[in-house]
């Protein structure tokens, strides 16, 4: 009888006291890939301290033949959550190729070698059998996850174009509604924000320290949302017209703010020429299978109950209906809307709706077809899960970080997680991904999708600063959503999309200037978080330091969440709240926080 490829001899169990069970790794995977260059990242999981020292066995697999294992090299415990150790160790290999075992030592000096056959015992006929090594046969550049080198010093502003500004009144629909924060939208709405009132504020963009803007989509649409297009070919009549954009695109640049727009491709307006086509010809329409419908004819009176409509759409919304992203035309017409806007009025970025509910070959395709326009465009895709299957190179360059930011709204702003469990939550996070995915991670805490952060907080503006500040020093590259600057409130959607509050500009707006700083201090702080290590620990009960280290430079934010003020020996800081200084020292009251940066 064969035995399983993992199977783990009995003897194992009864002679280790270390969990074999927990111990866990998977080539060509975030656990073993290629980082830059001829820099590879080998990581490894462990139940948490059960395991005292891993060391990495490795070499080239011909010269293992004769040689055995041409190296070893200690590995480092990089971050543990509530269940397991995490592991990882970078090395070098001379012909891009890389055989490798790893050895796990308890606290009693007891092992264990871990490899493709899985746990065996240690013995030097193991360390020395072929077939007990893992293989990355052949290290490919082309295979590996490749980023562009601007995001990651990226800071980022989403704006929802229908409501940051109106620049041009002569554009503005029909019974628009007061310019007024203090309005609680109604979903169907109109204020009369459009392309040139984000043009008029590019300046105050800039003074705020924003580099890139993500736009909510612009291109025609019904709905005062636009995730409903019925031309992806035109700029929104309400918004402007090319030109426009045109300029737009031209001013950020040379303000150095980068461009990413919204590509909402996993469904269509109902008003769009191939919808209507379909409703008034039905199975004889040449689009009918550009959709997924399910029943002809498609009329008004099936469209009663949203759950029994003849078609798929997004969510059960009938005047979205979805596309067949496996059609050929339907991938062909959507890939020359992507290469259109980035030939034409070059656009660094795309932001994919819904991007989990579209095939992957259809992105597989989009990446190819993108890139080969413009090698350093981003793609972004939006999904509010974790992401491994989209983020192996030939599809996504990150998604946005929606785990990330529930962990900090639960325990920063909800105040309803534990300051251990909230540790080990970003400690898990931060092993998701290849550490070049997580360099270019879109980390936010609020959107057009969710309620805003002020009013998750309840108001309590100091909560607020410090789910920022954590976020900021995280990571990947950060973004605010308009209007958290001046401290714009909202519930959930509608609400979340109140109109700009220009009034709140000033020089002695409090949260205003904390955003600049805060702002300036990512930029300065970027390499170190970027590149760096970091560690996560509660110093005290509920005082949470957050440490980064790289090349001898040192970032430190220590958050009292404790209801006792917190002493720290320290006579200067970069950025703070709600401290006081007294007789050289910091006193962080409860709810502060502190930034000190060491060069």
């Amino acid at each position: 009888m064969k035995t399983f490829a993992f199977f783990v001899d009995d003897r194992l169990f009864r002679r280790q006291n270390m969990e074999l069970t927990a111990i866990y790794h998977r080539p060509e995977s975030e656990y073993a890939y290629l980082y830059k260059e001829d820099q590879l990242h080998i990581r490894i999981r462990t139940k948490k301290d059960d395991i005292q020292e891993v060391i990495l066995h490795y070499g080239d697999p011909f010269i293992f033949i004769e040689d055995k294992y041409e190296a070893k090299k200690e590995m480092t415990k990089v971050t543990s959550d509530a269940l397991f150790d995490y592991w990882q160790v970078t090395v070098s290999v001379n012909f891009a190729r890389i055989q490798y075992l790893f050895e796990l030592l308890d606290e009693e000096g007891q092992g264990v070698y871990y490899g493709d056959k899985g746990c065996v015992e240690h013995t030097r006929e193991n360390l020395d059998a072929e077939g007990n090594g893992f293989k990355l046969p052949y290290i490919h550049e082309i295979d590996g996850c490749q980023v562009p080198d601007w995001v990651s010093n990226t800071v980022w502003y989403q704006i929802f174009p229908e409501r940051f500004a109106n620049g041009n009144p002569n554009l503005t629909p029909d019974g628009a509604r007061e310019w007024d924060a203090a309005i609680a939208p109604n979903r169907d709405d109109f204020f009369g924000g459009d392309l040139q009132g984000i043009i008029d504020h590019l300046d105050y963009l800039k003074d705020l320290g924003i580099t890139g803007l993500y736009l909510c989509p612009i291109f025609e649409a019904t709905t005062n949302h636009k995730y409903d297009t019925t031309d992806y070919f035109e700029i929104d009549r309400h918004f402007g017209d090319k030109e426009v954009f045109r300029n737009l695109v031209e001013e950020a640049h040379k303000r150095g703010i980068k461009i990413m727009l919204d590509a909402v491709f996993n469904h269509i307006g109902y008003q769009s020429a191939q919808w209507q086509d379909v409703l008034k010809n039905g199975e004889k329409s040449p689009y009918k299978d550009w959709f997924h419908i399910q029943e002809f004819p498609v009329t008004e009176d099936k469209l009663q109950n949203p759950r029994q409509l003849p078609y798929h759409t997004f969510a059960f919304a009938s005047y979205m209906p979805k596309l067949n992203t496996a059609n050929p035309e339907v991938r062909d017409y959507l890939l020359s809307v992507a290469t259109y806007w980035i030939e034409n009025f070059d656009i660094d970025a795309w932001r994919l709706d819904v991007a989990n509910e579209i095939d992957h070959q259809f992105w597989k395709d989009f990446r190819k077809a993108v890139l080969a326009k413009k090698p350093d465009l981003y793609i972004l895709g939006e999904i509010w899960h974790t992401s491994q299957p989209w983020l192996q190179g030939d599809e996504f360059h990150a998604v946005m970080n929606y785990p990330l930011s529930e962990s900090i709204k639960d325990y920063f702003l909800r105040q309803r997680k534990k300051t251990e469990q909230f540790i080990s939550e970003i400690n898990s996070q931060s092993m998701y991904y290849k550490q070049q995915i997580s360099e270019v991670m879109f980390n936010l805490l609020d959107s057009h999708d969710t309620e805003r952060i002020l009013t998750t907080a309840k108001g309590n503006i100091q909560h607020v600063k410090a789910a920022l500040t954590f976020l900021y020093l995280q990571k990947g590259t950060p973004c605010i959503y308009y209007g958290t600057e001046l401290a714009l409130i909202g519930g959930p959607d509608p609400d979340c999309r109140r109109v700009m509050p220009w009034d709140r500009v000033s020089e002695d707006n409090d949260m205003l200037n904390f955003m600049k700083k805060l702002i300036k201090v990512r930029k300065e702080v970027a390499s170190i978080i970027q590149h760096g290590n970091y560690r996560l620990e509660e110093v005290k009960p509920d005082v949470l330091s957050l440490k980064w280290n790289y090349e001898g430079k040192e970032v430190q934010t220590i958050f009292n969440q404790s209801s006792e003020n917190f002493v720290l020996e320290r006579d200067s800081v970069d950025l703070s709240s709600h401290c006081q200084f007294e007789d050289g020292q910091q006193v962080i009251l409860p709810d502060g926080f502190i930034i000190t940066v060491s060069k």
